[in-house]
């Protein structure tokens, strides 16, 4: 598959293109296993960032969406582990200080429609979205923080918000796009 081979050479529009061809089923996996919106949105959220930092590693033999499942079912046992231990663990800085490119700051077809709209209706629109939607569009939007700053303000890797902004940005579109 080109978008593959594409996104491991940095092609920004691939990678939004396997983000968006493959939400769905990472999502539905996740979903049935946890019986969770929000747990299954959190683990489909890390699952893309995990894949989209490590997709040089993919093996072609393997499918695509397998391999992602496969990563989805770790990212579960992850949090399942967390959840278990009461013990807090001080998570390094290193992963955090890995900023990696997963969307750029160039606007996409997404970023035009929202900015299009005036600020009544847009807000309407936003109210639409899950909590944590809301809170990264208006950060980026509204407060206009870079990407590494709502990393900060969230206290979550930057590949996350990116993954998060990219979601929240197509959801806010296809509202636009329906009324």
């Amino acid at each position: 598959m080109h978008h593959i081979e594409k996104a491991k050479k940095g092609d920004q529009v691939a990678f939004t293109f396997l983000l968006d061809h493959y939400w769905n089923e990472v999502y539905g996996f996740m979903l049935k296993r946890t019986e969770n919106e929000t747990d299954a949105e959190d683990i489909t959220i890390e699952t893309f960032s995990k894949a989209f930092d490590k997709i040089a590693t993919y093996n072609p033999e393997f499918q695509f969406n397998t391999w992602l499942i496969a990563i989805a079912k770790n990212v579960h046992i992850d949090l399942l582990r967390k959840r278990k231990s009461a013990l807090f663990v001080e998570i390094t800085n290193e992963e955090d200080q890995q900023a990696y490119n997963i969307a750029d700051t160039s606007p996409t077809a997404e970023d035009e429609l929202i900015t299009e709209q005036n600020l009544s209706r847009l807000l309407h629109f936003i109210k639409e979205l899950k909590p944590h939607y809301q809170e990264v569009i208006q950060l980026r939007y509204f407060q206009e923080l870079s990407y590494q700053e709502i990393s900060e303000h969230l206290n979550e890797p930057l590949s996350n918000v990116k993954i998060k902004l990219l979601r929240a940005k197509k959801l806010l579109a296809e509202i636009i796009r329906g009324r």
